[in-house]
This record gives structure tokens, sequence and C-alpha cells, in this order.
């Protein structure tokens, strides 16, 4: 979009409580790209539109936990039946679940390319098609090879879309709701995996036709249909069309989304925030520079970038924070819920039933995050729920060294404590925090990253379950209780607090530490950061106050 010709002596008014009048759009430029909702029910219907594509996501990864030991699947599929006779199978087994894995793997290092180029929305469509494909070829499988083929592509949407979802939502929520709105996708997935759960119960008794599998695994069409559709009538993200130099476009978006007219004082705000945020990382002091010129760097060479902007330490964290929620072994229930409950001496029948259960109360203990997150914080989330999941692991791993009827069903019930303190303290953390901690010239391709370091590691931990089990049995637990306990510290000392701060003002806490030489840690515990957007923001990151209206001008210019 051409930017008009501004007067360089044209004065900035000055800003009560961080006021600044836009200089080179108006309302008539923001008018033509007016959204018909607005407000809450845009609000409401990201959040739909969002949660759909979470709770794709959890079917998805709920939905073959009872399929392994289906008779209609194992008699399709005769390589996932572990027995004396067959105890290599238990590799084909869990193969054939983390293959899925590889896809979501490829899928999510794609966006480091893809995501930028796209545009959120449209990457969001990209990756459903993909995921209706893969569905397709799943429901229609004959043979073990067709099935992990059918995987991977399943996978490969979904790797797409699950490193672009919460950048989307984040992007287009405001600070002060943001955590709990994406801690309603968290849930979501665990709502995913319920119905999957009593999807595959329902269709159990279908003894004698292959609807016992195939039905359940078609059905996650139906959402990512939902999904595709839903999104086209949601706007693009405010962010990245800003980055992108679409910024009549951007500010109609920020103005539908605070239900204020463009001229409010809190929607001048917040977009010349976002404008900043991108002429800093563009390094750029004109917030119209070239944008075709910045665009052709490198955005990966930036992410090992430091300075002001910690783009390496940033990307690290968010890296960091997926493979933690990963190392947990939270999907040694979910992918193995009625295996687990089989080897505690449950019957084929019982089993079932109590992992559906399971997978209910682990959706309605993630209910209980949505009322903490913004309240309580991320950090003591993260650090309750890893001190739980250790302390959990341990006891199953003492009862499951000890024979007994009263020790197994006291470790049945140690399932549902461990998704519990998970549910709280790190299922929807993980999508939350990498998206919040990142700056947004890299937050494409850092989110595709830390999104590829949850699939890297949730097919280690769900390719060594069933050998693991099979040659070290309650020892298993032991490993991970020790991987929970080492979360910990490393949370306290290097996890920055994200709670109640707009994405542009990470920058300027990162950057104040960076000038102060201390721990972004401690800064982002202070209380007095300056917002983003304000003159004392602006010093912080490195724009001159005095020339912020002529170099803003300047660069406007045509």
């Amino acid at each position: 979009m051409a930017t008009p010709n501004v007067d360089p002596n044209t004065n900035e008014k000055a800003r009560g409580g961080h006021e600044r009048l836009d200089s080179g759009l108006g309302e008539e430029d923001v008018e033509r790209h007016a959204l018909s909702l607005r407000g809450r029910a845009l609000t409401a219907s990201l959040a739909f539109v969002a949660g759909t594509g979470f709770t794709l996501f959890g079917y998805d990864q709920g939905v073959m936990s009872a399929l392994l030991t289906a008779g209609q699947f194992e008699k399709v599929f005769p390589q996932v039946v572990v027995d004396a006779s067959h105890p290599n199978h238990a590799t084909l087994q869990s193969f054939v679940v983390a293959v899925y894995e590889i896809g979501c793997l490829i899928g999510a290092l794609s966006n480091l390319w893809l995501g930028d180029r796209l545009g959120r929305r449209m990457t969001i469509v990209v990756g459903g098609c993909i995921m209706v494909v893969g569905a397709i070829l799943q429901t229609t499988s004959y043979s073990y090879a067709q099935l992990v083929v059918a995987r991977i592509i399943t996978g490969l949407g979904n790797g797409l879309n699950t490193s672009t979802v919460p950048s989307y939502h984040a992007e287009c929520s405001p600070a002060a709701k943001r955590g709990s709105l994406i801690m309603i996708e968290g849930s979501l997935i665990t709502f995913g995996i319920m119905i999957s759960c009593w999807i595959d119960f329902a269709l159990y008794w279908a003894f004698g036709s292959s609807a016992q599998w195939r039905v359940p695994i078609a059905l996650q069409i139906v959402l990512a249909l939902v999904m595709i559709f839903g999104i086209g009538f949601l706007p693009e993200s405010p962010r990245w069309l800003v980055k992108h130099g679409r910024h009549a476009e951007a500010a109609a978006v920020i103005s539908a989304l605070d239900d204020k007219p463009f001229s409010d004082p809190e929607v001048q705000r917040t977009f010349h925030a976002i404008r900043e945020a991108v002429a800093i990382e563009e390094g750029s002091q004109g917030l119209y520079a070239n944008k075709e010129a910045a665009r052709s760097r490198s955005q990966l060479r930036e992410l090992f970038t430091g300075g002001r902007s910690q783009n390496f330490r940033r990307a690290s964290l968010g890296v960091i924070n997926q493979c933690f929620q990963q190392i947990t072994g939270i999907n040694l229930i979910t992918y193995y819920a009625t295996l687990l409950f089989q080897r505690l001496g449950l019957s084929d029948v019982t089993s079932r039933i109590i992992a559906a259960a399971n997978g209910t109360e682990y959706f309605l203990a993630s209910l209980i995050a949505i009322f903490l997150i913004d309240r309580v914080g991320r950090r003591k989330l993260m650090l309750f729920g890893a001190v739980g999941q250790c302390l959990t692991m341990v006891l199953l791993a003492v009862l499951g060294s000890i024979k007994g009827s009263g020790a197994q069903v006291v470790s049945a019930v140690l399932l549902f404590v461990f998704n519990s303190f998970f549910a709280v303290g790190w299922l929807g953390m993980t999508w939350l925090y990498p998206a919040e901690i990142v700056g947004l010239r890299i937050r494409a391709p850092a989110n595709a990253l830390s999104t590829a370091s949850n699939w890297i590691f949730n097919f280690m931990v769900v390719m060594v379950t069933g050998p693991s089990f099979n040659n070290i049995s309650w020892g298993t637990y032991i490993v991970f209780a020790a991987l929970n306990a080492f979360i910990v510290p490393i949370v306290y000392l290097f996890f920055p607090e994200t709670a109640g701060r707009s994405l542009e003002d990470m920058d300027v806490i990162f950057a104040l530490a960076y000038s102060e030489g201390v721990s972004p840690v401690a800064v982002s515990l202070r209380k007095d950061i300056p917002p983003a957007g304000s003159p004392e923001a602006d010093r912080i990151l490195g724009i001159q106050s005095s020339g912020t209206a002529s170099g803003r001008d300047s660069g406007e210019q045509t």
C-alpha cells in the first residue's frame, strides 16, 4: 500500500498515558478495511477456530490409544500385536504411533519458510487440507505401510497448524487475557483426547466390522473442515500485516479487537508499539522502511543474534519449553492409556472405560489452569507441575515394584493424579510461552523450531515407551521422575515471567536486561518496566526520543 507524504514538521501530540496519534494513516484509510466482527464476537470467534484446531490435535493424539488393541485393527495390522511369539512387535507398535510425530516435525520445520510468506491464516488452511488428505488415507488403509505413510501426511498438516495457531491467537489477543485464552486451547487438546477415548469405546462394540477403527479415525475430518472454513471469517494477525506493510488493515484489526475507533489512544498506542517493534527488528529507524529489502535478510540467521533483541536466548527458551513438556512423560498416558491399564491387570473392557474416564478427568483438570494462568503467572505453574509430576512418577515406580491388587489400584489413581499436575502446569503452557517470549521478527521461525522440538521429543518418548516397559518395566517411571526433577531448577533460573505483558513489552524486558547486564528473569519480575510504545521504552530499545518523529516521517517519504 502506498504511504502518503507527511509534512516533516508535523508534530505528534504529546501522549498522556502514552498516547501518540498516527502521522501516516487517516481514519478513512482504516474504515475501508473495517471488519464486521468486533470486540467480544471477534475474540470468541478467534478462540473457537483456534480451539477447533487444538481439539483436532488432541483427537488425533488420543484416537490411537484404544485402537492398538481393537480386534479389527489387529486383524488388518497384525504387526501391532505384541505377544510372546512376537516380542519385536513392540517396536512396530510404537513406530506406527510415533511416526505421526515425524510428519508433525516436518510440518513444523516447513513453517520456517512458509509461515511468514503465506501468513498465519493461509498456513492454517494449508495445514488443515493436508490433515484431511492424511485422514482419508488412514481411514482407507489396508496395509501397515499405507497406515504409516498416511500418519506421516496427517502429521505434516498438524505440524503446520500447531506451529501457527498459537502465534496467530497470541498476536490477536490482549495482554490481560492472552494467557487464559490460549490456556483454553490447551484444555481443548484434552477435550479432543477425551472425545476420542469415548468414541473409541463406543465403536469397540462393533466387533464384526472394520468400522470399529475406521470411523474413529475418519471423524477427525469433521474438525479439520470446521477449522478450514472458520478461518475464512477471521482477520489476519495485525502484527503480520504491519510486518508486510499493510498498515491500514492492521489498524482496522486492532480497532476491531478492542472494539474502539482508530483514534482511541489505546488503539493508537498498540499500533505504534507494533510498528516500532517491526522497525527495530528490521534494523530501521523509519517505520516505513524498504520492506522488501528487510524481508530478504535471513530470519534463520537472526535466530542466532544477541544484543538488545536477545533473539538466540529467547528462541532457545521456546525450544527448551516445548522439550520439557514432552520429557515429563505425559505421552506415556496419552498414547498408551489403554495398554497401561491392561498392564495393571484390568480387563479389556474395564481398561477402556478407565482410559476414557482418565481422558475426561484430564480435560476437567485442564480447566483449572484457565483461571490461574494470568493470576498466578507462568513460572509458578510450571514449577508446580514439574514438582508434582516428579513425585507422582516416583510413587508409580515404587508401586510398580510391589505385587498385589492394592498397589495396582493406587497406580491407576496416580495416573489420574499425574494428568492433573500436567494439565495445570504444562499442558497449555508450551503453546503459550514460546509465542510470548520471542520478538515479532523471528516469531514464525522461532515457533516453528520450538514446535519441532515438541515433535522430536514426542517421537522419542512414544518410540521408546513400548520397548522400555518390555525391558525395564517400572524402571521407566524412574527415568521420567529424574527428568521432571531436572526441569525445576532450569525453569526457576532461566525462564522470565510473561504474565500481564504485551508481546512488545517482552522486547523492552530483554533489552533492559541486556543494557543493565542482569538476568531477564529478574527484570521480568519488576513492576517499574515502561510499556512498549512509551518514550521510556523507546530509549531502552534504542530509539532516539528526540528524533523519533522526524525519523519516522523521513522514513515515510516515497
